[in-house]
């Protein structure tokens, strides 16, 4: 029986987010540019996104490029910045024939023109599509996009507009950049490291953890169905004890 097989199907999580970490030490390991590393890894990005198609998965969140990342040698943000443009251009009838639609999360205006460019054309052409939704997490970080929302809350209230009385949780969420899809159920992260790095810190509070030693360039569909196998072990008691969560499939409301 394959990994597949032993899926639940009636257990599968809505939003899946990854952070793919590891090309860089797949390229050391070979003795090859790290640049390479990062385009062997756009085959691991076309299998997982095949896998979660094949699953049903409603959204499927990339940590693709951080604000942080920006710090790295010119030469392999430049390089990164092009297989972007190349890998959009390569997928986008992929995108139209599997019913995939794009998305961002990010400082997306800060990538160079041509990235910026193509990324919104790919996102305006598959606007239509309603099977998985692929968010790419481009020039983001979640400090960044946290205080991105504390100033927009600030000016509102200075400006009159918003009673500080009123600011919540709800509301909080509601001006993030990810406000359009819900929450992870499940986060993925490659290569041994056992961090979230900036990643989506307010949205992942009850979201369940997977770490796994494979470097991103080698993680394929069983790794991604090992992944949601682990993920459909777990209890999720959001808070409640194991009792609670047992009474509320019973139709515990409180």
């Amino acid at each position: 029986m394959s990994l597949k097989e032993h899926i639940n199907k009636n257990e599968i999580p809505v939003h899946v987010a990854i952070i793919m970490d590891g090309n860089g030490r797949w390229a050391r390991k070979r003795g090859i540019a790290r640049t390479l590393g990062h385009e062997k890894g756009v085959d691991a990005v076309r299998e997982t996104v095949e896998a979660a198609t094949e699953l049903g998965i409603k959204y499927l969140t990339l940590y693709a490029f951080s604000t942080e990342n920006w710090k790295r040698p010119k030469f392999e943000v430049e390089a990164l910045m092009k297989l972007l443009v190349r890998s959009i251009n390569k997928e986008r009838k992929t995108f139209m024939d599997n019913n995939i639609q794009l998305m961002t999360i990010g400082d997306v205006e800060s990538l160079p023109s041509r990235s910026y460019r193509e990324l919104q054309k790919a996102i305006a052409d598959t606007s239509g599509n309603t099977g998985l939704t692929l968010i790419l997490a481009l020039s983001y970080s979640s400090r960044w996009e946290i205080v991105h929302v504390a100033k927009n809350i600030a000016l509102q209230v200075s400006s009159g507009k918003l009673d500080p009385a009123n600011v919540d949780a709800t509301l909080f969420t509601s001006l993030l950049t990810t406000h359009s899809f819900p929450d992870p159920e499940l986060l993925i992260r490659t290569s041994g490291e056992f961090r979230v790095s900036n990643f989506l810190l307010w949205q992942i509070a009850y979201t369940e953890l997977y770490f796994t030693s494979t470097l991103w360039p080698d993680f394929n569909k069983d790794e991604f169905y090992q992944a949601i196998i682990d993920y459909q072990g777990r209890e999720r008691r959001f808070g409640y004890t194991s009792e609670q969560i047992k009474k509320r499939g019973k139709g515990l409301t409180t």
